[in-house]
């Protein structure tokens, strides 16, 4: 018996003004996959992500997340859904004036209401853990480096126990030691927790590393989908150009 895809997009559109960014997006991720999407800079990689969550509203199509066509939603019931996923912004995105401590619990806080002040310790001193900086823990945000504010701003999404991440340019600003660092918790994260990822990326090492599979946007569709190595040998030259 097959299983539903845990995401589902069918014939996404949006555009702004006359600008059609999206123009008929088809995809779909299992339950514990890793997609990657690809793409050249404003192809729509970030804006289709931002729809699956509804911080954009889309022209036209289906966003089915968990079963369920998110576009039907009201506020309350997309927010139960979104209670279920993780968003890595591209910036770590941080509360500046909060020390780490204060960020994740502040997140942790938000949405699960009544712990206790020892479980809230425990659950902060897990997640930073699991990104390997608990000593950054009283550190405010102007005392990290870019690599370290994106393993925080991981920990304060994995503080939620997230069903899916969503990951924006994760690698995006760091040098290449740093960036396949964040590719290797990025896979860590998900032995560990059993997430499902869908990963937005131009950083074609990450893309190697994490993805199960990956699709290539080109003109506001999906242009082009496989395996790392069989997109890499594609018969199309646009599509092996990214991997030169």
């Amino acid at each position: 018996m097959e299983t539903q895809p845990i995401i589902a997009i069918k014939n996404l559109w949006k555009s702004f003004g006359k600008n059609k960014v999206l123009r008929g997006i088809n995809l779909t991720v299992d339950k514990g996959e890793s997609l990657v999407i690809l793409g050249r800079s404003g192809s729509g990689k970030s804006v289709t992500i931002e729809c699956l969550v509804g911080l954009l509203e889309a022209d036209k199509g289906k966003l089915e997340v968990f079963g369920t066509d998110i576009t039907k939603l009201d506020y309350k019931a997309l927010n139960r859904i979104r209670l279920r996923i993780g968003f890595l912004f591209q910036g770590g995105a941080l509360y500046d004036s909060m020390s780490v401590r204060e960020n994740l619990a502040f997140t942790l806080k938000h949405h699960t209401a009544h712990l206790s002040e020892i479980e809230i310790e425990k659950q902060i001193l897990e997640a930073l853990d699991s990104v390997g900086l608990q000593e950054a823990i009283d550190k405010m945000p102007s005392e990290l480096s870019g690599g370290m504010v994106k393993r925080i701003g991981l920990a304060r999404t994995l503080i939620i126990k997230p069903e899916i991440i969503l990951y924006d340019e994760p690698t995006a600003g760091l040098d290449t030691i740093t960036a396949k660092e964040i590719s290797e918790l990025i896979l860590s994260v998900q032995k560990k927790y059993k997430t499902t990822s869908l990963i937005i990326t131009h950083d074609i090492n990450c893309a190697k590393m994490t993805g199960n599979r990956i699709m290539i946007i080109k003109d506001g569709v999906i242009h082009a989908q496989g395996s790392y190595d069989e997109l890499m040998n594609s018969p199309d030259d646009w599509v092996r150009s990214f991997f030169v």
